[in-house]
C-alpha cells in the first residue's frame, strides 16, 4: 500500500494550494484520511480528517473555514483545499489513512494506519 501525496509548493500570504493524496493497493473508500503536517522544529499536528463515506469531517482550530478536505472515490484521491494561506501554514503535509473504516475517526497519529512520503508547503510573508 502507498500514499503519494503531491501539490506542495511555494505561495504568497493569502494564496492557495490544493494537495493531493492517491492511494494505489488500497481502496481510500475502506478508510478515513487525515492531512498532518509537520513544521522545522516543531511536532507533527493534526490538520483536517474525513470519514470513510465522506459524511463527517475534522478541522483543527487553525485551519476551519480556510481548508476543506474531500474525496474523489473514482480517482481513489483524497485532496486538501487550502485557502488564504498564512507563513504558519507551511511545513511538511503528510497524508494518512486507516487501517479499515470499522475503526474510529480520529485525530491522532495513532488512529491511522498508512502514510505518505509528504509534500513541502512554503507561505512567504
Amino acid at each position: 500500500v502507498q500514499l503519494q501525496a503531491s501539490g506542495g509548493g511555494l505561495v504568497q500570504t493569502g494564496g492557495s494550494l490544493r494537495l493531493s493524496c492517491v492511494a494505489s493497493g488500497h481502496a481510500l473508500s475502506d478508510s478515513h484520511v487525515a492531512w498532518f503536517r509537520e513544521a522545522p522544529g516543531k511536532e507533527r499536528e493534526f490538520v483536517t480528517a474525513v470519514s470513510w463515506n465522506g459524511r463527517t469531517t475534522y478541522d483543527a482550530v487553525s485551519v476551519k473555514g480556510r481548508f476543506s478536505i474531500s474525496r474523489d472515490y473514482a480517482k481513489n484521491t483524497v485532496y486538501l483545499q487550502m485557502t488564504n494561506l498564512k507563513p504558519e501554514d507551511s511545513g511538511v503535509y503528510y497524508c494518512a489513512a486507516s487501517q479499515t473504516r470499522f475503526v474510529r475517526l480520529g485525530r491522532s497519529e495513532t488512529d491511522f494506519f498508512y502514510w505518505g512520503q509528504g509534500t513541502q508547503v512554503t507561505v512567504s510573508s
